[in-house]
């Protein structure tokens, strides 16, 4: 729960809809179960990234998106954040894009601190 974005709703749906940590490989696999991986079409050995595929399980990305739009909101009326990724995200994205980003970026961190069974460590601001 100390990650921004979430509470003890989405860590709670978390442990009971996803499947142990260790059945996947990496944090791309689990974002990919959630369905907020883009979509690949591939022509000529050139892949091309599309929308986000949407064919995962709809409970958990509703809650991590939903979780991810109110960082983007409170980062935005602010106008600072201590992720620089996100300031510059915001400053080239529209905000639901970046909500999505910020969503599969939630869901790999929650995938690695599972696995290797450690505790979110806020940036230090500089």
């Amino acid at each position: 729960m100390a990650i921004p974005g979430i509470g003890p709703v989405t860590a709670m749906a978390i442990q009971a809809f996803a499947p142990p940590m260790e059945s996947f490989r990496r944090g791309r696999d689990f974002s990919a179960w959630l369905g907020l991986v883009p979509r690949q079409h591939t022509t000529g050995g050139k892949p091309k990234l599309g929308r986000i595929s949407k064919m995962g399980q709809r409970n958990l990305r509703l809650l991590l998106f939903t979780g991810a739009m109110t960082v983007v909101r409170h980062a935005s009326r602010r106008g600072e954040t201590a992720d620089p990724w996100l300031a510059g995200m915001l400053a080239r994205k529209p905000k639901k894009v970046v909500a999505v980003a910020l969503a599969n970026r939630t869901a790999r961190r929650v995938w690695a601190l599972a696995t290797r069974k450690e505790t979110y460590r806020a940036r230090a601001a500089a």
